[in-house]
């Protein structure tokens, strides 16, 4: 059966079909009784307005697109899922786009007009650079995640990466490790959440005086698993191999773990390993993870609220920066067993 329209709800009331339209949309000019019969025949065949058609009436789509670079990282796959479901909350369809970290595909969402009819536009880049949005003609609403673009003009919802990553590297060496390595240096881009991760590095063997070895710094093309395994091995191949290492992401301490134990260490015994973004993985792992956990859902809250009040005020303001909270958990990577 097709769906009903407004022309079969009129013919059942016997009215027309603006008055249908009239009690659809709770205007006022409708006299109680009519409005009751109609409301009665809405129950009666279920009909539904198109809230697509209406909101393009009004100039809206009532969509918002999200899209990230690595769709098949945990960490922006769970990220994803919150955004979906507070978009939902609020009344938004969300279209997820992977964009693969592809400049040009990344400017396709900063240009003057994005070739889907959305309302607004939430972006985590990858290759994106603060010129590519400094001057961007376009009205629709744009909240970039993370600071690989830290100074454009829009709104932008992050975590302190240097605090969270000098938080993760000072419990190392509070734990007595003097050998701490990185994982996850990625030298040639000078800026984005490797360089923030480094400094914080950085950061805690200057809070805490304690020397940093160069060498120790391991780059990475990207923050998969196979990269912090080939990272560590390389590591471990030195005759005087790290007691500790701190990774930028919680796949590459994944690697870096399996790499460890397929050398016979212990972890974290022999070597202790911490990570970054908190996904599922590493509270199942064997050892369980030591990571910084970002707040996801407080990310995915203010990106929406973000982009919705932009929508519905209508107004251009200036950038907004929202610093979501995070927090260090200790598992059994650092701590051993019985690790909280």
């Amino acid at each position: 059966m097709r769906p009903a329209t407004l022309r079969d709800v009129a013919l059942r009331a016997g009215v027309s079909i603006r008055t249908v339209s009239n009690v659809v949309n709770d205007y006022a000019r409708v006299a109680p009784e009519t409005r009751d019969r109609v409301q009665a025949v809405i129950d009666e065949l279920g009909y539904r307005p198109n809230l697509l058609a209406r909101n393009l009436k009004q100039g809206r789509s009532q969509i918002i697109a999200v899209a990230v670079p690595e769709l098949h990282v945990p960490y922006f796959a769970e990220l994803v899922r919150l955004i979906i479901a507070e978009g939902r909350r609020r009344g938004y369809l969300v279209l997820v786009d992977d964009t693969d970290g592809n400049d040009a595909q990344e400017r396709s969402y900063v240009g003057e007009a994005h070739p889907l009819n959305v309302d607004g536009i939430i972006l985590s880049p990858l290759a994106l650079t603060d010129a590519d949005v400094a001057g961007r003609a376009s009205r629709t609403p744009l909240v970039l995640l993370g600071e690989r673009v830290s100074g454009a003009a829009a709104d932008l919802v992050a975590i302190d990466n240097v605090a969270a990553a000098a938080s993760a590297t000072r419990h190392l060496i509070d734990r007595g490790r003097r050998r701490v390595a990185a994982i996850g240096v990625h030298p040639a881009t000078g800026t984005g959440t490797a360089d923030l991760r480094l400094e914080g590095f950085r950061r805690a063997h200057r809070d805490t005086g304690l020397p940093i070895d160069d060498s120790l710094l391991a780059s990475t093309p990207r923050f998969h698993r196979d990269h912090g395994a080939e990272a560590m091995a390389r590591l471990l191949d030195r005759p005087d191999r790290p007691d500790a290492v701190f990774c930028f992401t919680d796949l590459l301490a994944l690697g870096a773990i399996r790499a460890a134990l397929d050398r016979g260490l212990r972890v974290p015994e022999d070597l202790a390993v911490a990570g970054f973004d908190d996904i599922e993985d590493g509270r199942f792992s064997t050892p369980s993870l030591t990571t910084i956990s970002p707040d996801k859902a407080a990310i995915a809250v203010a990106a929406v609220d973000r982009v919705v009040d932009r929508v519905e005020s209508g107004e251009p303001a200036a950038p907004v920066t929202v610093t979501a909270p995070f927090r260090l958990v200790v598992r059994e990577s650092t701590a051993g067993r019985g690790a909280a």
